[in-house]
């Protein structure tokens, strides 16, 4: 089997099996290194996915600090109450900021897939029946 001719980050040579008609696999490839900038640089902007969980961590600590209050008599049951009500509408929000975010990364991801299949069509003179 052919292996890859692109040297890994850490000097070695590359083990994963080339693209068809070339020498290089998906991460290799010189005619995909702005692809692949573009592809390492969401890393970054995925890494907000840890924000919504640690807000939702505070959150939870928040709900517990007032259910203590609550039980030890520092808090009255209508102001407890309330307060978990402005917890639950952060929740729902956080939820949906991620929700969100996530629906506007798979629609760039479509889009990039649609333009890619679309360029191979188009390479290829192949077209998809439906």
């Amino acid at each position: 089997m052919r292996t890859c001719s692109g040297i890994r980050a850490d000097g070695g040579r590359c083990k994963a099996q080339p693209m068809r008609n070339s020498q290089y696999c998906l991460n290799h490839d010189p005619n995909r290194v702005e692809e692949n900038r573009r592809r390492s640089s969401k890393g970054g902007k995925r890494g907000g996915r840890g924000r919504p969980v640690s807000e939702l961590g505070a959150l939870r600590e928040e709900n517990a600090d007032i259910r203590r209050r609550l039980l030890e008599g520092e808090l009255q049951p209508g102001v407890a109450a309330v307060a978990i009500q402005s917890i639950n509408c952060d929740i729902r929000a956080v939820a949906t900021t991620l929700k969100a975010r996530e629906q506007g990364e798979l629609e760039q991801r479509l889009q990039e897939l649609e333009a890619a299949v679309e360029a191979q069509q188009s390479a290829t003179g192949w077209r998809w029946q439906h």
